[in-house]
């Protein structure tokens, strides 16, 4: 893993907080039967050091503490560019690629990070044996990344 990445963009003090104490707001207890509601709740008590692929595909999907979950995002894409939840490989890739425009308008440099190392990986997830519809999506999702900043 390139260690330029995590010793100028996170900061590892985050690794021992939760998303809860990070942001200062901690959510009710929910008696909801929506499963997800459910999950994006408890991920936000765990502390950053156990989240897995899983809960940052999660998190990030929902546009959930992308000030924190996309640097680790990309600490995994940096090891894995085809980093997987429970769904299928590259899974992560989407969920950071779909995620909120807003952010990565501010974000400009973790933007160009991401693009970087699509662009690096770029022949490898071309050649990678998948099916064709996620092959499609991670390169629809990557041009219409690609063009928010």
């Amino acid at each position: 893993m390139d260690n330029s990445y995590t010793e100028t963009k996170f900061d590892n003090k985050w690794l021992d907080k939760s998303l809860e104490v990070l942001e200062n707001q901690f959510w009710k207890e929910i008696n909801f039967s929506s499963h997800l509601i459910k999950t994006c709740n408890e991920l936000r008590k765990k502390q950053l050091k156990e989240f897995e692929v899983e809960d940052l595909r999660i998190m990030i999907g929902q546009n959930i503490s992308l000030k924190y979950l996309i640097p680790l995002a990309i600490i995994e894409l940096e090891q894995n560019i085809l980093a997987e939840g429970d769904f299928y490989e590259g899974d992560l890739l989407i969920s950071v690629l779909k995620s909120d425009t807003n952010y990565w308008k501010k974000e400009i440099e973790n933007w160009k990070t991401v693009c970087d190392l699509f662009r690096r990986n770029e022949q490898y997830l071309m050649t990678f044996e998948t099916t064709k519809s996620i092959r499609n999506e991670w390169l629809e999702s990557f041009n219409k990344f690609e063009n928010i900043n």
